[in-house]
């Protein structure tokens, strides 16, 4: 191995250490207490020299953000690669994002449940991977509605808000542990994700959440538009 490749290897892996020391102590300690010094003494390293690796803490928290997701969304396709019928796909993708929950606990903590950390909105470009699984199931969504298996007064964009919400609370109770001895968080996640997909079967349901475009998909659309008018 030359000079070169041990010393990308070496800086990769002291980057790997620092987000595993900031995400356990942003759980544990909380993000507003937790400093780059604290940090820097948890993986035993000078407080200057993260600074070359991050500029700041909310870069730290990016960082992290984006390794969850991409965790989610190699889990959903994972799970939906080879599901061939929408409302079939559309549940399994629900449920990879429950299962996720359990798996990677920190994650999920950090990108969903924690109020003291940035909004993802500052750094959304980042993200913008992350929509080609949002737009899958609201295309899945928009299948089930012609196919008559969904309501026709439901908005695809609306109807997948519910749907996340919906698992995300299952998700955080199991996460939070609040049900009683006995109890089981699996079956009622699958409950609530059963219930939800059941009605929207009926012409009860109807859309009144809005939905607001994606800033990146937004400007996605944009561009592409663009080039086809060039």
């Amino acid at each position: 191995m030359g000079t070169k490749e041990r010393q990308e290897r070496d800086r990769s892996r002291i980057r790997e250490s620092i987000l595993a020391a900031a995400r356990e102590l942003f759980i544990t300690d909380g993000y507003r207490t937790v400093s780059m010094r604290k940090i820097a003494e948890r993986i035993e390293y000078s407080p200057a020299a993260i600074y070359s690796y991050f500029p700041g803490k909310d870069d730290i928290f990016f960082a992290l953000a984006e390794e969850g997701f991409r965790l989610l969304a190699e889990q959903a396709q994972a799970t939906t690669r080879d599901i061939t019928d929408p409302l079939d796909r559309l549940r399994r993708g629900l449920w990879a994002f429950y299962e996720f929950s359990k798996a990677h606990p920190q994650y999920f903590e950090l990108m969903f449940l924690d109020r003291s950390v940035p909004s993802l909105s500052q750094d959304f470009q980042r993200f913008e991977f992350f929509q080609d699984t949002r737009l899958r199931a609201e295309g899945d969504i928009g299948a089930c509605i012609d196919r008559g298996e969904f309501s026709k007064s439901l908005v695809p964009a609306a109807a997948l808000h519910v749907l996340w919400v919906g698992m995300l609370g299952a998700a955080s109770i199991g996460l939070a542990h609040r049900l009683a001895p006995g109890e089981d968080p699996d079956t009622l996640a699958h409950d609530v994700l059963e219930s939800l997909l059941a009605g929207f079967t009926t012409n009860i349901i109807r859309s009144t959440f809005v939905a607001s475009e994606c800033p990146f998909h937004t400007s996605t659309e944009t561009a592409v538009e663009a080039n086809q008018n060039a």
